[in-house]
């Protein structure tokens, strides 16, 4: 008994870093069901594209988990100077042997539990390869970056956008029928060039 009450506070630990979060939530929806790892690892104001933008919590309140979930794995983690924020890109496939590509931005809490804010992705025709150690880019901490004005306010769309506590990391979003993009930017010590560019075309 000891060992199993081990070992079920050891999986509901906090994780350590986004990477760690990353796979841990991937192996939940394995484990206890793909929408029920969805809603366990996302704040409470978390979105999600489907294809148009949602609270994931509404959307997925009533949403039964498939048989099979989908298996992902992270690639690359930018993460802000004060570690507060992350964004993960990464690899999927369905259990159809469709494939694809996700960006998650994650944010940490205050009880040090990783949590998703954002989710966002697409289908690929080839799925993207899966490294045995992701790569890891932390922002500079040499100074803080000067603030810029939200790129994405395209007239006519639904938009958002969010940023770390120093700045150092941003990201925005929009969205219109048909159309949906997400830009994510990281400091380099001078500026905060774009390590992400998602730009989806739904079919007509």
């Amino acid at each position: 008994m000891i060992p199993l009450l081990l070992m079920l506070a050891a999986a509901d630990a906090p994780t350590k870093t986004p990477v760690d979060a990353e796979r841990a939530f991937a192996a939940d929806a394995k484990t206890i069901g793909q929408w029920t790892a969805f809603r366990k690892w996302s704040t409470d104001d978390a979105v999600m594209f489907v294809p148009q933008p949602a609270n994931a919590h509404d959307f997925l309140k009533d949403r039964k988990d498939p048989a099979n979930a989908i298996d992902w794995w992270p690639i690359t983690s930018w993460i802000s100077c004060d570690g507060k924020i992350a964004i993960n890109k990464g690899g999927w496939t369905r259990p159809d042997g469709s494939v694809g590509y996700f960006t998650t931005v994650w944010q940490l809490q205050a009880d040090g539990r990783w949590k998703w804010v954002l989710d966002h992705g697409d289908t690929l025709k080839v799925a993207p390869e899966r490294p045995t150690e992701p790569a890891i880019v932390k922002a500079s901490c040499d100074a803080m970056p000067v603030f810029v004005e939200d790129r994405l306010t395209v007239l006519g769309t639904k938009n958002g956008h969010g940023r770390s506590p120093d700045g150092t990391i941003s990201w925005d979003w929009a969205w219109s029928k048909g159309f949906r993009e997400l830009d994510a930017y990281l400091f380099d010590g001078k500026q905060l060039p774009r390590v992400v560019h998602d730009e989806v075309r739904e079919p007509k």
